[in-house]
């Protein structure tokens, strides 16, 4: 039986490299193709290098050749949702229908489409 978004999400969540926030994230994405990819935060003591775990799914997804997202799920043990620099870059491998699932600790999951997160997010569209 293979895993669940919310089992890969909640595992990529213990590699996270979180020394100075505590925060534990991890993110699992599905791709269009049906892959899958896990990401964790990577906090850097200079702040502006960390990098949320939702990035760093996505981006081993592009770097595997995968350009088109089809789920997402984000887990902390808040229920944290994405940062606004997240859904921005979601909005350039997905559609406002990507289904986004913001899980917690407590097993309480909310889901909202991209396009529900930001609504009026600045696309791709926006440069042609």
């Amino acid at each position: 039986m293979s895993k669940t978004l919310r089992e890969l999400a909640m595992d990529a969540a213990t590699r996270a490299h979180s020394p100075y926030s505590k925060a534990k994230v991890g993110a699992a994405v599905e791709t269009d193709s049906g892959k899958v990819y896990q990401g964790c935060n990577v906090e850097n003591s200079s702040f502006g290098g960390t990098i949320c775990a939702e990035r760093v799914a996505i981006l081993k997804a592009v770097s595997e050749g995968q350009k088109k997202l089809a789920r997402i799920y984000v887990y902390t043990v808040d229920g944290w949702p994405p940062c606004g620099l997240c859904l921005q870059v979601m909005t350039e491998f997905a559609d406002p229908g990507l289904e986004v699932t913001i899980g917690d600790g407590a097993g309480k999951e909310t889901r909202r489409t991209l396009g529900d997160l930001l609504p009026m997010a600045f696309t791709p569209g926006h440069l042609k």
